[in-house]
């Protein structure tokens, strides 16, 4: 089965671009904080208590272990993100506690998130990412904009796949969002006018082994990007 593009009039062509444009770049910008926030640089244990003293932390996450800090990351902004690069986290030979940790942060830090261990998180098969984006008050947004393509894709008839299809690649893809907002209902970077081919639409099962690839792209696009930047960024 195909599904035919139509043409509209110009102006609701520049305002539906528009809108893709901004709900692609708000989701960009949460999927790019995700990516450098997977790769810190590393840092030390004095290196972070001076950016908490000078207050450049933004955003601290950490992971607990019997009233110790067993793993630490902070943000001195939305995109640089540093980490202690020796686990357990450890302090002139002694382990960091929670509590300790708590007291020395509670007073400039903004943000401090408990990390959820494997397995844990939001359940069920939404993608974390959009829900979840370590930059400061970033996620409100990030959040709307994965909700109001999801609802755009629902109220669509998508060239490329049918809804089962895009909910499949939406979800346990982890990236269908920012690939409808790139190709639906025709490539965004086509201009007015101009019509892709018709072509054979993804069911819903082929769309649900083509999220199970997305997913595996998509880690290992987030790990090399976020590589790649913090390298740039330090």
């Amino acid at each position: 089965m195909t599904a035919a593009v139509g043409e509209v009039r110009k102006g609701w062509w520049i305002a539906g671009t528009v809108i893709r444009i901004v709900l692609l770049l708000m989701l960009l910008w949460g999927a790019l904080a995700i990516a450098l926030s997977l790769t810190p640089s590393p840092r030390t244990m004095d290196e972070f208590h001076a950016a908490v003293s000078a207050g450049r932390v933004s955003a601290v996450v950490y992971k607990e272990d019997s009233g110790n800090v067993s793993s630490l990351k902070w943000s001195e902004g939305p995109l640089i993100w540093h980490g202690i690069d020796t686990l357990p986290v450890c302090e002139n030979g002694r382990a960091y506690t929670v509590e300790r940790f708590r007291n020395e942060t509670r007073a400039t830090v903004p943000r401090v998130t408990l990390e959820e261990p494997q397995g844990g998180g939001r359940g069920g098969i939404l993608p974390g990412w959009p829900f979840r984006t370590p930059a400061q008050s970033d996620v409100r947004w990030v959040a709307l904009a994965w909700a109001l393509t999801f609802l755009i894709m629902l109220g669509s008839t998508p060239r490329l796949g049918n809804r089962w299809a895009w909910f499949w690649m939406f979800t346990l893809g982890q990236i269908g969002a920012i690939l409808f907002l790139l190709l639906e209902p025709r490539p965004l970077w086509y201009r007015h006018g101009r019509l892709p081919k018709p072509r054979e639409r993804l069911s819903g099962g082929m769309g649900c082994l083509t999220s199970v690839a997305l997913s595996f792209a998509a880690m290992a696009a987030a790990v090399a990007v976020g590589e790649l930047a913090g390298g740039l960024l330090g």
